[in-house]
């Protein structure tokens, strides 16, 4: 499922991104570009980075 729209990023490249080591929502965004332009989904890639921190073995 898309989390951001504007630049196509889905659950899946979040949950790829913390098996790379992604820890926090600027690395996030400096390796994905999530909520880097309009930002109205940077609540829900948060939410989908904890569950990913939390459950890393979840794709």
């Amino acid at each position: 499922m898309y989390v951001c729209i504007c630049n196509a990023v889905t659950e899946k490249d979040i949950h790829r991104a913390v098996k790379q080591g992604v820890s926090s929502i600027d690395q996030l965004s400096e390796q994905t570009s999530v909520s880097l332009r309009c930002g109205s989904c940077q609540s829900r890639a948060c939410k989908v980075l904890e569950t990913a921190l939390a459950n890393p073995s979840i794709t």
